[in-house]
């Protein structure tokens, strides 16, 4: 329903051209092999899937394709994961039909995109980054809730324990750990639990 809709608000501006749209990242990736899109707008989830793992594929398979981010989490942390991911903005949904065609053009001309409403928060963490003021792991360009998840695995607690702890879903740990082990270029929580002792992060 809300592709729908997003489909239909667009459709209205005759500088956007919409030339496919998939509710998995299968289906995602086949559009852009078929249609190479210039931009594509992506959620952070895409059902059951992480959308930050599409649009890091994405920079691999097709990087000219500029990836932008349309989510409903209003949370810095996800915005630093799309960044890193290699994401050229991050928009949230309450955006205008009007602005958020405005940031896409932005983007086409090579600038990167970020939310008024985050835009504030994220100065106030590179302040703290500056002033060497961060979580644990954010050297290793850990978030600070993949922090967070990598303390509870250090402790040995299992994936419903973490889930339960943070009061999240279960979904959500596995891709907080499936990032984390990505980004710690680890396999397993063996891995992920070795590095996090050997650089000092958790004690």
């Amino acid at each position: 329903m809300v592709l729908q809709g997003l489909t239909a608000m667009l459709s209205h501006f005759e500088e956007v051209e919409i030339v496919g749209t998939s509710t998995t990242p299968a289906g995602a990736h086949r559009v852009v092999a078929e249609q190479k899109p210039d931009i594509v707008l992506s959620d952070v989830r895409i059902g059951r899937d992480s959308g930050l793992d599409f649009v890091t594929e994405l920079g691999r398979t097709h990087p000219e394709v500029k990836a932008v981010m349309l989510s409903v989490y209003d949370d810095e942390h996800y915005l630093f994961q799309a960044l890193r991911a290699g994401a050229k903005g991050y928009i949230l949904k309450r955006i205008d039909a009007h602005e958020l065609v405005n940031h896409l053009r932005r983007v086409a001309e090579g600038d990167i995109v970020i939310d008024p409403a985050l835009a504030g928060r994220v100065a106030m963490s590179a302040a703290k980054i500056s002033s060497g003021e961060f979580w644990p792991g954010a050297n290793l360009g850990l978030t600070q809730r993949e922090s967070e998840v990598l303390a509870l695995v250090v402790s040995g607690h299992s994936n419903k324990g973490i889930a339960g702890k943070l009061v999240i879903s279960d979904d959500t740990v596995k891709t907080h750990i499936r990032s984390l082990y990505r980004k710690l270029d680890v396999q397993d929580r063996g891995g992920a639990i070795a590095v996090a002792l050997r650089e000092g992060i958790f004690k």
